[in-house]
């Protein structure tokens, strides 16, 4: 491929149906030929980002023999999105699953992806990822991670087989994992923004310009001192997702307004992706952006609730508050379950945040149970005519719907919405209760560069692999569809960062 058409790919998007895309993109410099340039420090790899896909990545380049391999991260602190997500790995077959007589399988989890991808999703890189899931758990343990002695069974999965970090948030993965980079001896570098690929004469990516001290939203606080790294064997673009680009999401869907809340971390603004797609990356399922069907409106990003509510769901009722009935299957997918609540309204059309209704006795057994009533974002009650009073839900159908339900755990079977009832057994809803509000907020781009099953991105012009660039994680489109199910996105970064390794290193 040559230099020019490598080079000069700034408005490709626009014929691609992605405009938007560019409009949002913040101001930077074009990717440039390597010819004239100084290199100011030079490694075999180069990984852009140090999340569960970076991370992973670092680790398996230096088990598979890389002496120089360094993780660039724009942000003050390593973990990014990541460390804030909720903690959750799911992965078929485990030891867990065994242990708890759980039937599992690659193609039960596969299926279970492809139905909530509503015929879009990859099939070949869902199957990647469930057939590596059970090696990248092992990682994080042999890492340190420590998980909950249960397995949860989250919205659209046909089996229990998701662990959760007894910290219940990310960091119980990625410090971790950190710390196993430390002890490998991956360089680690803070406050660095990426700016732009570096391309030699045939187009293949041979380094990277970056700014070192990076402040992010006070870019005038630090002495910025911009860099160029040579990477020797490749680059791994794992920069995440761009769920906090607000520009960029409300072009893809004009509701994702600056007043829908986010669970990300605010560094989740996409400018990895947006460089690749100038360099020729394809771009895929970009108006796919996901809402977590699980959040609180009443605090801000991933807060409490929403690890509170994933545990809850299969033995909780969601109630719309006008009516006193159930709604939705509680543990449906992702999108189906964030449509049913955003349709919840009051007279007038305004929002009205449903709530979820569960024993105390049970709720209890979570650790958040404790914080999301300490700080007022949920509720305890002695009786439902209490619960109804306080928010104005009509009492005689609650009690009705409440009593209907508990006839659906004696019997196993939800005849209102066919929810699966198996980690609802003998969980009878009962006094006292305690309630959380629920509101999606925007969690999750299944949009991204795409990528094939060895994490390398894919030439928008011919079809082809871009020499020496390789993405992993969220930056990384088209895997899971329209909806990612929960607790897929840990085991979906952590594969494809290990696969762009070995991919680089030939293993």
């Amino acid at each position: 491929m040559s230099k020019v058409n490598m080079l000069g790919r700034r408005n490709f998007i626009k014929g691609l149906g992605a405009a938007g895309a560019v409009m949002a993109a913040p101001a930077m410099a074009a990717s440039v030929n390597a010819k004239g340039v100084k290199w100011d420090e030079t490694v075999e790899i180069a990984i852009i980002g140090s999340g569960f896909a970076g991370l992973a990545a670092g680790i398996e380049a230096a088990r598979q023999g890389c002496k120089s391999v360094t993780i660039f991260e724009k942000m003050p602190v390593f973990g990014g999105n990541s460390a804030i997500n909720g903690g959750l790995f799911a992965a078929p077959q485990t030891p867990m699953q065994k242990e708890k007589g759980v039937e599992d399988s690659v193609d039960r989890m596969v299926n279970d992806g492809l139905k909530a991808g509503r015929g879009i999703a990859d099939e070949a890189l869902l199957r990647h990822v469930a057939s590596h899931a059970m090696e990248a758990l092992q990682m994080t343990i042999d890492a340190g991670a420590v998980y909950h002695p249960y397995l949860q069974q989250l919205g659209g999965h046909s089996v229990p087989r998701t662990y959760q970090t007894t910290v219940s948030c990310g960091a119980g993965i990625t410090q971790p994992l950190l710390g196993e980079c430390r002890k490998l001896g991956v360089n680690m570098v803070p406050r660095t923004k990426f700016k732009g690929f570096i391309l030699d004469d045939a187009g293949k990516v041979v380094g990277v310009r970056l700014n070192q001290g990076y402040y992010f939203e006070d870019e005038d606080a630090g002495v910025e001192k911009e860099i160029n790294v040579r990477a020797t064997r490749g680059v791994i673009m794992a920069t995440g997702g761009f769920a906090q680009n607000v520009d960029l999401r409300m072009a893809q869907d004009p509701t994702l307004t600056a007043e829908v809340g986010c669970t990300n971390a605010k560094g989740a603004t996409g400018e990895g992706m947006f460089e690749m797609f100038r360099l020729g990356a394809i771009p895929v399922h970009m108006a796919h952006i996901q809402s977590g069907p699980w959040a609180s409106p009443d605090e801000g990003g991933f807060g409490y609730v929403s690890n509170y509510s994933i545990f809850n769901f299969p033995h909780s009722i969601a109630v719309n508050r006008m009516t006193g009935k159930r709604f939705m299957n509680e543990i449906a997918d992702r999108k189906t379950r964030a449509d049913a609540e955003l349709a919840c309204r009051d007279a007038e059309g305004k929002p009205l945040p449903p709530i979820m209704i569960t024993s105390y006795e049970h709720a209890k057994q979570h650790p958040n149970c404790k914080k999301v009533l300490k700080y007022g974002v949920g509720w305890k009650f002695d009786s439902l005519e209490a619960l109804a009073k306080h928010f104005d839900v009509p009492l005689k159908p609650l009690q009705e719907q409440v009593e209907e339900y508990n006839g659906y755990v004696k019997t196993g079977n939800d005849e209102q919405f066919g929810k699966n009832m198996g980690k609802a057994k003998g969980k009878y809803l009962k006094a006292p209760f305690t309630v959380v509000r629920l509101w999606p907020k925007v969690h999750y781009c299944q949009g991204g560069v795409q990528i094939n099953t060895k994490a390398e991105v894919k030439d928008s012009f011919t079809g082809k692999r871009i020499e020496g660039l390789y993405a992993a994680g969220e930056v990384a489109g088209g895997m899971h569809g329209v909806s990612r199910l929960g607790s897929c996105s840990i085991p979906d970064c952590m594969v494809m960062g290990m696969t762009a390794a070995r991919s680089i290193m030939g293993a």
